[in-house]
């Protein structure tokens, strides 16, 4: 759900309480770019736990990835002959 911020009664209210025409403006404009930011980069919970679940998943596999190279380099470096 979005919420509407009307710009033009802000800037009225404003106004009305002896605010400058051209500071109220200024100071809508900053509260309305600070609402649509506020929305785009909110990071929820749910968001924050998923993110850290793929890291999770990416690094186990990786793990998995190393231990088997090394295992891998292990067996190879046995078979060698001994000089």
């Amino acid at each position: 759900m979005t919420a509407s911020f009307d710009t033009l009664a802000a800037a009225e209210a404003l106004q009305d309480a002896g605010i400058e025409p051209e500071k109220a403006k200024a100071i809508v404009a900053t509260a309305r770019d600070a609402a649509g930011a506020g929305r785009d980069s909110l990071v929820t919970k749910a968001v924050l736990k998923a993110d850290l679940a793929a890291l999770e998943t990416r690094l186990t596999w990786r793990m998995i990835g190393i231990v088997a190279a090394q295992g891998t380099l292990i067996v190879a470096l046995l078979k060698l002959p001994v000089l």
